[in-house]
């Protein structure tokens, strides 16, 4: 049975998805910010984000807010963590790819995580010890044993393109096990696809606690593995963890596997 407060967190997440789907007929005519390089936002992703936001409040006035659009608000033990349009860039160009992610976090760690894909109507939730689910059915990662036929995701970041020879190098050596590469453009439904079994591994840098709160958690209910590049503990996802981070997602064994490629290429040093 669903948690209340992600019966609550669906009903945020679905109103901003309604919010993004009203603007798609008129892309053009929107107002785009860059707000770092080739990082930009509309003002569709701080409208879908304060839909959000007064939903979450109205049942939880004393939590603090952390999103990608407004930042920090308020202080306390739990903390709603938000991207209101995962892939924007995908948005804005009118490519099918994107979503609503929320996270509610205790302490720096996620607890309750949903995930939204408004155009296929995928709504992906998970609840720490209740496992995860889409759409009402229980999913499980992918059971591959290795990166032999492998479909593995990536994104390549774009305040990090310093790293970009260092990950293609990475990248090359892995082409010669995994069967392909995807590139989407949403870390959030990346994670999801992982937990889903639709993809068998993701690996990425310098996304945020926004990008991934709800997917790291996703994906370990649906019992797969989350670390960073050195394989550490993936850190707080609150305000304290707002810096960039970079993660590996898959089951245990292709986690560990990927998790060595990227040490043992220098992919993992080059971030250091």
């Amino acid at each position: 049975m669903q948690k209340p407060a992600v019966t609550l967190m669906v009903k945020a997440a679905r109103a901003a998805g309604n919010v993004l789907l009203r603007h798609m007929h008129k892309l053009d005519a929107l107002n785009v910010v860059q707000k770092e390089r080739m990082d930009y936002a509309s003002e569709v992703d701080e409208q879908a984000e304060a839909v959000i936001v007064k939903e979450l409040r109205r049942a939880t006035p004393d939590y603090a807010i952390l999103g990608e659009e407004t930042g920090a608000s308020g202080k306390g033990h739990y903390t709603w963590v938000i991207d209101p349009l995962d892939g924007t860039s995908n948005y804005l160009r009118g490519f099918p790819h994107f979503c609503v992610s929320i996270a509610l976090v205790e302490n720096g760690e996620p607890t309750h995580g949903v995930i939204f894909d408004p155009l296929r109507n995928d709504l992906f939730t998970a609840s720490r010890g209740s496992g995860a689910m889409l759409n009402d059915k229980r999913i499980r990662v992918a059971d591959r044993k290795d990166l032999n036929g492998s479909l593995l995701i990536t994104g390549f970041p774009p305040r990090e393109r310093k790293n970009a020879s260092a990950q293609l190098k990475c990248l090359d050596a892995l082409l010669l096990e995994a069967e392909d590469v995807r590139r989407t453009g949403s870390a959030a439904l990346d994670l999801a696809y992982v937990a889903a079994g639709r993809a068998d591994a993701y690996f990425e840098s310098g996304v945020k606690p926004w990008d991934i709160a709800a997917g790291v958690l996703l994906v370990r209910e649906a019992g797969g593995k989350v670390v960073d590049y050195r394989g550490r503990s993936t850190g707080p996802m609150d305000t304290r963890g707002i810096a960039g981070r970079h993660v590996v997602a898959g089951n245990l064994k292709i986690c560990d596997a990927l998790q060595a490629k990227i040490v043992a290429t220098g992919y993992a040093t080059a971030l250091d």
